[in-house]
């Protein structure tokens, strides 16, 4: 992406300016109900504002942000209304966009996606309140996965570690199991716990997305971060042989039922939220040791009895090849404007400040790629953890390979890689097979997307 942002005309006056930016830096403490830089008497700047924001989050994410938003109110005077958005969001916000009522601020949780509503000049470029609480709050990676042939457009409020693997402690003190470091010490940890009893992988098949993550750690760190951009950019074909040798990878895992939870059919039909669950429900006799997925997979285990720290642990996902590292593969919901608005504008200058993200950050199931948040906000030393390694890896994370492609093959349920690796899960020997379709899919969707 461009480093450099174009100069543009300010989307509120300097006015509205000195008012927004005090309401969205201010600190949680104190009285709220007032604008922090106006007095006791003055009444807070956006009251009577009305707000609408559309995400796909539900459950325990739709309620914890829903507690973010609560305090924006309490700081603006505004009425914020949370709007349950269908997945793929991009043609959820089309369908409003044609009806002639868009959300004022949307959570995109692709980066592809933000690319896709730019072109289609849906967005709204970021005011100077919100652009100098991202100088001031945010790595430079994180500032240009916003923005789009230079104008900041995104707002990464929330932000995942995709590169871990849950565990039940008590599943591998059984065993005798230790955390493996490798892929080939991860396949023998596998079959060590199949030994005892417990069937070692819980996978989340039903959902496509969970597959495109187990894809692109074992890429990331077999083939390595250049050919990981070339993929991403789709410079190079998904017939390119470092894609057959990840894909072989899996298919080690894959390709041995026995070590997945419910087998390949079983798989096939276990959602996410449950993949987690399972994993950490009949204490040491569970469908499933282990499961991989990011550190929002704490949202899941707190619905369990299980604590983080004791009954459910957690190391990175093993590096695979000899000269391999452990992959960083990162991802995250940024927040948009659809309206020019001196309410969408302060939203968003809020959700970049450190105040914003404490509030989450504090419930659990929630990383924040704000520098400035201070650690302690996290419920737990294994949070923690997670959080420091994603800030101290600077710019150095690859974000998410299949949301940076166009939605129609990265990020749609039953199309693209979604489905040609699920098809991929049933039959894991057809390498070849898998590798056409996912080169026919992803050069349609990418001529499409040129063509805007």
């Amino acid at each position: 992406m461009r480093t450099t942002l174009r100069p543009r005309r300010a989307a509120v006056t300097l006015t509205a300016f000195t008012a927004l930016a005090a309401l969205a830096l201010a600190g949680c403490g104190g009285d709220t109900s007032k604008d922090p830089e106006s007095g006791p008497d003055r009444t807070l700047p956006l009251k009577g504002e009305k707000i609408e924001v559309a995400a796909v989050w539900t459950g325990p994410e739709q309620e914890n942000f829903t507690k973010v938003l609560k305090e924006f109110e309490k700081r603006s005077g505004a009425t914020v209304t949370f709007v349950p958005a269908q997945d793929p969001i991009v043609n959820f916000l089309g369908t409003k966009i044609a009806g002639g009522a868009p959300p004022d601020v949307a959570m995109l949780p692709q980066v592809g996606a933000i690319q896709q509503a730019a072109a289609q000049k849906w967005l709204k470029p970021v005011g100077p309140e919100a652009e100098a609480a991202l100088a001031a709050n945010y790595s430079r990676g994180w500032q240009e996965l916003g923005a789009v042939d230079g104008t900041q457009y995104g707002v990464y409020f929330k932000a995942a570690n995709k590169s871990l693997v849950w565990y039940n402690s008590a599943v591998f003190d059984n065993a005798g199991a230790t955390e493996p470091k490798t892929w080939k010490e991860f396949l023998a940890t596998a079959e060590t716990i199949s030994a005892s009893g417990v069937t070692p992988v819980s996978v989340g098949g039903a959902d496509g997305w969970t597959l495109t993550d187990w894809f692109e750690n074992v890429y990331l760190s077999q083939a390595g971060p250049a050919k990981y951009d070339q993929l991403a950019k789709h410079t190079i074909k998904w017939t390119d042989p470092s894609v057959t040798a990840a894909l072989t990878t899996l298919a080690e895992l894959f390709g041995k039922p026995a070590l997945i939870a419910g087998g390949t059919n079983g798989a096939l039909q276990t959602e996410y939220p449950v993949s987690v669950t399972q994993t950490f429900t009949g204490g040491d006799q569970p469908k499933g040791a282990m499961v991989f997925e990011g550190d929002f997979a704490a949202v899941n285990i707190a619905q369990t009895k299980a604590k983080i720290g004791t009954d459910a642990k957690v190391f990175p996902f093993p590096k695979v090849g000899d000269g391999g590292a452990s992959p960083v593969v990162t991802a995250g919901d940024a927040a948009v404007a659809l309206k020019d608005t001196k309410g969408a504008q302060a939203l968003l200058a809020f959700l970049a400040s450190p105040d914003a993200a404490k509030i989450w950050a504090a419930e659990g199931g929630f990383l924040s790629p704000n520098k400035n948040l201070d650690p302690a906000a996290y419920p737990n030393d294994v949070q923690r953890e997670i959080a420091k390694a994603l800030i101290d890896s600077g710019d150095g994370f690859r974000f998410d390979m299949s949301d940076q492609m166009p939605q129609s093959f990265g990020g749609t349920p039953g199309k693209g890689e979604w489905k040609a690796l699920q098809d991929f899960l049933k039959n894991p020997k057809d390498i070849a097979g898998t590798q056409a379709r996912l080169e026919q899919d992803a050069e349609k969707a990418y001529r499409a997307a040129a063509k805007g």
